[in-house]
Parts: C-alpha cells; structure tokens; sequence
C-alpha cells in the first residue's frame, strides 16, 4: 500500500499531508483539488506529484494517519481495563476525545467515506476494518443476552459514536467523557433488563 512515490525524505511531506488534512476536512474531499493543496502547502502541483502519484493516494496518506492516531488512542485505553464494559467504555471515551477534537486527521476519517476515494477506496476500507477489528473484539467480549446480534450491537455502537461529530458542542453540558460513560450505563442497563 505504498502511496508517496519517492522513498527520499522531504521536509516539505509532514506540511503537505497536514494542509492536505485540513482541506479534506474543511472544503470536502471532492471539493479540494491539487492545486488546492500545492498553494496551501506552498508548493508547485508538480513537486506534489513528487510524493504522491494521485490525489486518492494522497487521501490514503491522509486517512491512514487519521486512523493510526485512533487506534493508539483507543488501544491504550483498552490496555487499562480487564472488565469488558470497562474496556468498551475506555474505547468509547478515547474514541470520543479523538474524533472530537479540533484534529483534522480524525475528521477526515469520520468524515470521508471510503466510497468518496476512488482507486483508494480499497486501502480505505482495508485500514476502516482494521480499525472496526478492536470493536468486533471488545463486542464480542461483552456478557450480551443471548441471541443479540453483536454484529449489529457493533455497527450501531460505532455509528453513534462518530455521529456525534455531527451534533456535539464543546460548550455544551456534557465532555466527550461523560458522554461516553451515559452511553455505557444505557447500554449495559438495556442489557440487564433484556436478562
């Protein structure tokens, strides 16, 4: 999955992704252009086509950050924990506190669809699954009633979670933490209920 052309190291890569971050953020992945991207990171197109072969390429450098800034985030709040609803709400809230804050990387990833990327949308998917990989596990963990789809349970679960970006307010009532506890507590008391 190698996505930057040249295996030399250029100071200007660690501008070009973050500018490139931003304006997928700000202006929309299809909205942005190349150009775009060159003027803001205060290149020429043409020394961005040094680094990366395609715009989708781009995208997957892009995301793939995103991603790797998620996966630590929440692995290490997992690591904490035995209990699996002690485990599922450290994810919840290390996931929260990274796709809600001012970051573009995780913006993008919540943001872009892997269907928005053209020929990336397969490295896209790749590095999406990689990630849903921790929630299968954490899910698969929980004491759920029987018969509960764990696979929609999962997909339900993460939803939420990244819709939030939609809806939330740094002013508001509630961090990203006591979010993510309330969220738990009705989770786990619906399951309760259901046993």
């Amino acid at each position: 999955m190698a996505t930057a052309r040249s295996p030399h190291a250029d100071s200007r890569l660690p501008r070009v992704l973050d500018e490139a971050a931003r304006l997928f953020r700000t202006k929309g992945y299809e909205a942005t252009s190349v150009r775009d991207i060159a003027k803001a990171a205060g290149i020429l197109p043409g020394s961005l086509y040094s680094h990366f072969a395609t715009k989708e390429d781009l995208l997957a450098a892009v995301y793939l950050r995103g991603v790797e800034q998620v996966t630590v985030a929440v692995q290490a709040a997992i690591d904490r924990h035995d209990d699996p609803w002690d485990r599922l709400e450290a994810a919840c809230i290390a996931h929260l506190e990274a796709i809600l804050r001012d970051d573009d990387y995780a913006q993008v990833v919540v943001r872009v669809r892997p269907s928005d990327g053209g020929s990336a949308q397969p490295r896209l998917v790749e590095l999406r699954n990689r990630y849903e990989s921790l929630w299968v596990d954490l899910v698969k963990a929980l004491p759920l009633a029987r018969g509960t789809d764990r696979g929609a349970y999962r997909l339900m679960l993460v939803g939420a979670l990244n819709y939030s970006q939609t809806w939330y307010r740094a002013d508001g009532r509630l961090n990203p933490r006591a979010l993510a506890r309330k969220f738990i507590g009705l989770l786990k008391q619906s399951q309760e209920e259901m046993s």
